[in-house]
């Protein structure tokens, strides 16, 4: 038995002018073969969960199974994928499926949310690309973050697809072994996976999308319910990614029945009842930055200011400046946030740890996240920007490169972390390789809205998400959609709809 492996994970924000090019994917991951594996044995990630998943399987039965890493490419979200760099993703990787050899199956990892300049349902594009190539009776299942815009073309391609029930995303791994075992016992005849989406004409805010808030638990529990029946064998729930202008966006859910089309759809459509049921309890709930701050003063312990205009994991700018303003001029520290500002951390670093010195810092990327801060600056130490985190945590990651980092002081209480490079605030370990000591903090900004949550709990006790402006505001409707589905909750209110 031999089965292949590829991913290609991108979300791709299409309100942003910079697109990604293959550059980006260089500097997280762009693999093939060998590579693979050593590059994601061990991760909390779903490719990590596929060899594990594979691995296990082979044990159990004791039965021979090769899995052939072929392709695997990622990159931090940013804008669409340009043209040329998308052609040469596709190229590579079918490259790498044509020298791998025959195959019985094929476990993917597309993101779902990927979108590039000439195919807009990227993911669908691909997807059915290696479908038309291995052939209609070759069993292809896969992952996809529950950030996806689930297409139909992502469907049809598949014979399952499996979203990580977290968000924060720490169950990528046990998705992946998950999937893992779903092509091995349809490559051994023990089931045949019937799937079924049904796509609701819902958006879900990406403020309410913490898996933990108590909205979600009826959801959950039903979605538990269905997988008690003997015969369903996996169902997801897809909240959308609402910053790809694309006609897929918006929520979606799937079931997965054993050789029975018809169990499936009314898995499918039950579920999707229910969220459509709850579509209220979906709608943003928007704090606006001074009352967030003035919120934190009755508060003991320490906050996390969730910073959603300024969502790296979203795709933005990372250098957004509204909220450290704020809190530089309300001298509200301790305080911490982190900048990306490559021109900033070379005035820093020619002048040297310990040095003061004025700086504008943030606010360069874009005219939408807030000018620059000016003020006057210590320079308390200058790093290398590599760090570890061996927790499982958002996204899968664990080795992470900011590149040449300034850790900054103004005499306001404000630390200022200035990094080379985009960076998500994933990991606390940001923080402890520079020297830093996140409990010596009582206001710190992450710049997300529920991916930061895993790893900043360790020492916040409180987390406020606040409606700051920028390429990844908080408020879809005020975006500037043209493609998407209409009519759509809540962009249009009187929308009615039923399976």
């Amino acid at each position: 038995m031999r089965i292949g492996l590829i991913g290609l994970l991108h979300e791709s924000n299409t309100f942003l002018e910079r697109p990604t090019g293959l550059a980006e994917f260089e500097q997280q991951a762009l693999l093939t073969g060998d590579a693979i594996r050593a590059a994601f044995a061990e991760a909390h990630h779903e490719i990590g969960g596929f060899l594990a998943g594979i691995d296990e399987a082979a044990r159990h039965t004791r039965e021979p199974v090769e899995l052939v890493p072929i392709f695997v490419a990622r990159a931090f979200p940013s804008g669409t994928i340009a043209a040329d760099a998308w052609d040469e993703l596709l190229r590579r990787m079918f490259a790498a499926l044509d020298a791998a050899g025959a195959l019985d199956g094929v476990l993917v990892a597309p993101h779902g949310a990927t979108v590039s300049e000439r195919f807009p349902d990227a993911d669908g594009h691909w997807l059915n690309e290696l479908r038309r190539r291995v052939g209609a009776e070759t069993p292809i299942v896969g992952t996809i973050d529950p950030h996806a815009n689930l297409s139909p073309a992502m469907v049809s391609a598949c014979d399952a697809l499996v979203a990580y029930r977290t968000n924060p995303h720490l169950d990528q791994r046990a998705r992946g072994i998950e999937a893992a075992w779903l092509l091995f016992r349809t490559l051994r005849g023990e089931i045949r996976p019937r799937m079924h989406a049904v796509f609701p004409p819902l958006a879900i805010n990406i403020e309410r999308q913490l898996t933990d808030d108590p909205h979600w638990r009826p959801v959950y529990e039903l979605a538990d319910r269905q997988l008690e029946h003997p015969r369903i064998l996996s169902n997801s729930i897809v909240f959308g990614f609402p910053y790809a202008d694309v006609a897929e966006m918006g929520s979606s859910v799937i079931a997965i029945a054993d050789g029975d089309a018809e169990l499936a759809r009314s898995a499918a459509e039950e579920l999707a009842s229910e969220l459509w049921k709850r579509r209220e309890d979906f709608v943003g709930q928007l704090l606006d930055v001074d009352a967030a701050l003035d919120r934190c003063a009755g508060f003991s312990g320490s906050v996390c200011l969730l910073d959603m205009g300024d969502n790296v994991g979203g795709g933005s700018a990372a250098d957004g400046t509204v909220l450290a303003q704020t809190l530089h001029d309300r001298r509200l520290g301790p305080a911490f946030v982190c900048l990306y500002d490559p021109e900033a951390v070379a005035q820093a670093e020619r002048a040297g740890a310990g040095a003061t010195l004025e700086l504008s810092v943030g606010g360069k990327t874009d005219k939408l996240h807030g000018p620059p801060l000016r003020a006057e600056f210590h320079v308390v130490s200058l790093q290398a920007g590599r760090f570890r985190e061996p927790q499982p945590r958002h996204g899968g990651i664990a080795e992470f490169d900011q590149g040449r980092t300034a850790i900054l002081e103004t005499g306001t209480g404000l630390t200022v972390m200035l990094t080379s490079r985009r960076m998500v605030p994933f990991s606390l370990e940001q923080l402890r390789s520079c020297g830093l000591k996140p409990d010596a903090f009582r206001l710190m900004v992450a710049k997300g809205v529920n991916a930061p949550v895993a790893a900043y709990r360790e020492v916040c006790r409180h987390f406020l998400r606040v409606d700051t402006p920028g390429s990844t505001r908080a408020d879809m409707t005020r975006l500037p959609f043209r493609h998407r589905r209409k009519p759509m909750h809540p962009f249009e209110l009187d929308v009615a709809w039923s399976v």
